[in-house]
């Protein structure tokens, strides 16, 4: 039987994969990564690769208890970083960083950050990282993530190694995702649909009962916001939010047992720390929980665009096309286009702090009035 492995759990980017399992068999892990590639690429999936790859002592398994606790965000001695700001980072999120940095492991010899959207650092954020960025402690490893080269500002990219991640087709997305997990296509582009195209949030979204189940939610929202009055516009958006929370139940339970385990060790300070440290990991879960109701809304209009104009081959969500037909019968591009800039304001708001809930009541409300009138 073949040893497991992490890197044979990465798809698409072969050449990617290769190259950091080298450095690490070599013992030749840079200090710091950039890297930059397209959403759905796989970045945050190989970052935690990487991780796993360091702090794993079989030889990079991914089925030990380490490499276990790294894939589901759970392992002390890895942090996963996004903006807490409006769409930025803040000098003082970036203070807290450093003050982490500069603490020892909790259980292994190294620590190692994953920081995401680092094409939202501004120029007082990335200036108070610059020097942890540029000469971190010999056991911290950094590795960012952005989109794009050219957003990243060149005083935090030149102190990278930067790593560049292909763009996927398609097809080749669809094919990978049905080759892992036995789908059909229409459900393959369905989770591809609801993820945002990415690979890792597909494969765990055909997996999970309750996000499939957030997204029938959604979609039967949608399909009765034109008969839908206040009073139910208002209890779709709760339902919705109570159904992106509920996979976040299961890890409520390990970050519990996970402080039971370690409070003897940490002492109140630790626990305090692990703590802040769990809710600012689910609050990042529910974001995107969040951002995966907006991408079905999102995909949902965007088939019924076009299939009113003739080209239903390309619709993603091919287990509504019944539901979708009379909408696009009646729908013009221009009231399709402000169905989906209500989508989008939805997300401007939520990156802006708005509550959730008012935002895609907000949404709601703005797509109902298209689909009322879709003229």
């Amino acid at each position: 039987m073949t040893k497991p492995c992490v890197w044979e759990e990465l798809v698409g980017q072969r050449q990617v994969a290769d190259h950091l399992a080298a450095a690490v068999r070599r013992g030749a892990v840079s200090h710091a990564y950039l890297f930059v590639g397209p959403a759905g690429a796989g970045k945050k999936s190989t970052a935690r690769a990487l991780a796993c790859a360091i702090l794993c002592d079989d030889d990079a398994c991914g089925e030990c208890s380490a490499c276990r606790r790294v894939k589901r965000g759970a392992h002390p001695d890895v942090r996963v970083i996004a903006p807490e700001g409006a769409a930025t980072y803040m000098v003082e999120q970036v203070r807290e960083i450093i003050r982490d940095v500069h603490l020892s492991p909790v259980e292994t010899n190294r620590k190692i950050f994953i920081v995401e959207a680092a094409d939202s650092f501004n120029d007082g954020s990335a200036n108070a990282f610059l020097k942890t960025l540029e000469e971190p402690p010999d056991d911290v490893i950094m590795i960012l993530l952005a989109t794009s080269y050219d957003g990243v500002l060149p005083t935090i990219a030149s102190r990278c190694q930067v790593v560049r991640f292909r763009r996927m087709a398609p097809q080749e997305s669809i094919r990978l995702l049905i080759e892992r997990t036995g789908a059909g296509e229409d459900e393959a582009l369905a989770a591809l649909a609801a993820t945002g195209g990415v690979l890792a949030r597909a494969v765990e979204f055909l997996d999970s009962p309750v996000r499939r189940a957030a997204r029938g939610r959604m979609l039967t929202t949608l399909k009765d916001l034109t008969v839908s009055d206040e009073h139910d516009v208002l209890r779709a958006a709760k339902t919705l939010l109570a159904a992106v929370k509920a996979p976040l139940d299961d890890l409520k339970a390990v970050h519990a047992d996970e402080a039971r385990e370690r409070a003897d060790f940490l002492g109140s300070k630790g626990v305090k720390a692990l703590e802040d440290r769990q809710k600012r990991q689910l609050t990042a879960r529910e974001r995107e929980g969040v951002a995966e109701v907006l991408n079905i809304a999102e995909s949902w209009l965007r088939d019924c665009l076009v299939m009113s104009q003739g080209v239903g081959d390309l619709v993603a969500n091919r287990d509504e096309v019944d539901a979708m037909e009379e909408v696009a019968a009646v729908i013009t591009p221009a009231a399709a286009a402000r169905a989906l800039a209500a989508v989008k304001e939805a997300r401007r708001r939520i990156s802006y702090n708005v509550s959730p809930q008012l935002a895609i009541e907000a949404m709601l409300f703005d797509i109902r009035e298209v689909l009322r009138c879709p003229r």
